[in-house]
């Protein structure tokens, strides 16, 4: 804080102004993601098929972007609907501590302030957008698993 070197609060006067917001909501989840990624290709990359390609003699940059990365990442996507739900969360609260005006300050200004339609409108307009997150990983496992796809 006394160094300056980005600002506390407040919101789209500069760049510098979302950095701290975007290293608030982004590290939890990015450090989820890298975590299960890691443990999921180092599973994938004990399967038999990796043992052949790597026996066929394909470099091994290869057999990570062709074979280990494409099947590890079905529970990496698995993982994002709950991650970006606790993102879209995050946000009443970044919103709030950064003074940036958006619906989760406008969320928490109506419970303080005991506006119940505000409230049932927020919660609706979160919930669309958590079924609507879902839905689209549920779409996504179809693209990224031929075995998944619905009929």
């Amino acid at each position: 804080l006394t160094l300056h070197w980005l600002p506390v609060f407040g919101w789209g006067d500069s760049w510098k102004q979302m950095v701290m917001p975007v290293i608030v909501l982004g590290t939890g989840g990015m450090a989820i993601i890298a975590r299960l990624t890691r443990a999921s290709v180092l599973e994938t990359l004990g399967q038999d098929y990796i043992r052949t390609a790597r026996a066929k003699g394909l470099r091994e940059r290869y057999v990570l972007a062709r074979h280990a990365l494409p099947n590890s990442i079905i529970p990496v996507v698995t993982v994002l609907g709950p991650l970006l739900a606790a993102w879209l969360t995050g946000t009443f609260f970044v919103e709030l501590i950064f003074a940036i005006p958006g619906i989760g300050k406008f969320f928490i200004t109506a419970v303080t302030d005991r506006d119940y339609s505000m409230i049932m409108a927020t919660t609706l307009i979160y919930s669309v957008a958590l079924v609507a997150m879902n839905l689209i990983v549920d779409i996504a496992y179809g693209f990224l698993d031929p075995r998944i796809r619905y009929d």
